[in-house]
């Protein structure tokens, strides 16, 4: 059936009539749901899934577990990815389902039951809580770092640099990481990256210098893909935040995969 967008437009309105509240905030680029109708949505969407569980549950002999996490596609390729043999092992009875948002803004989709988002604020109806401590430094392939280490008269910021445009949150750039060192600079040479795991691989290669979030590189540079350019660091400003909705309770399998997270979040001894 082909419903135009003005049949929509139109039940939405009548929707919003009928309930007295808000639903979406138009803006140029399309719309977005109010604090509301997340609300709202999440409290239908614990609703089917109780209806789907319980369903699952008289229907089958074992029932399948599975959590869904929200997260940033560096964070599941670099830190969790490597990692996840071990929950597998620990927990085979537990399916986990990945959502990886383009925006901030979409990891408040109420089918998610567990996010890892940046810790730059909290939104509202949710719990949170820091993941982990991190610091920053320079890191590059080895035959740029042969290359460039031991060249005096070419300060770090003249050297080819790796950028990224980070679209959400304000992470340190590599004019913020100079400014924070004290580093007089004049222009950043380099290429530009949408995608941090692409920037990352273009260091690898030697196509220039990177800003290394130590627990995403830390992995690659044990295993001599990667090395650290100089001493210089930086403390990560903003980091990672675990976080649920406490609209929505967590599952067993959700509350397996959370406790699973910290443990692994915890520095090692």
């Amino acid at each position: 059936m082909n419903v135009t967008k003005s049949a929509i437009s139109r039940q939405i309105k009548a929707l919003e009539d009928e309930l007295g509240i808000r639903l979406f905030i138009r803006e140029k680029n399309g719309v977005q749901l109010t604090a509301a109708a997340q609300d709202l949505f999440a409290e239908i969407s614990s609703s089917f899934s109780r209806w789907s569980l319980t369903i699952r549950t008289i229907t089958t002999d074992k029932p399948e577990e599975t959590v869904t996490l929200a997260c940033t596609e560096a964070f599941a390729t670099l830190w969790l990815m490597p990692r996840m043999a071990d929950f597998s092992n620990r927990f085979p009875g537990i399916t986990v389902n990945y959502l990886i948002p383009e925006k901030v803004g979409d990891y408040r989709n109420a089918e998610v039951d567990l996010f890892v988002r940046p810790a730059n604020g909290a939104w509202p109806n949710e719990n949170s809580e820091p993941l982990y401590d991190d610091f920053i430094y320079p890191v590059c392939g080895l035959a740029f770092a042969e290359e460039y280490r031991d060249s005096e008269s070419s300060p770090i910021w003249q050297l080819p640099l790796l950028h990224l445009d980070w679209t959400a949150p304000n992470w340190p750039r590599w004019q913020d990481f100079l400014q924070a060192k004290s580093i007089s600079y004049q222009g950043l040479r380099g290429q530009r990256f949408a995608k941090y795991t692409v920037l990352l691989a273009a260091a690898e290669a030697n196509q220039g210098l990177a800003l290394g979030w130590d627990a995403m590189v830390r992995p690659l540079i044990d295993q001599g893909k990667l090395v650290r350019f100089s001493d210089l660091s930086l403390p990560d400003p903003i980091g990672f935040c675990l976080a649920w909705s406490d609209k929505k309770p967590l599952s067993h399998a959700a509350k397996s995969f959370q406790s699973w997270l910290r443990e692994q979040a915890r520095p090692s001894s």
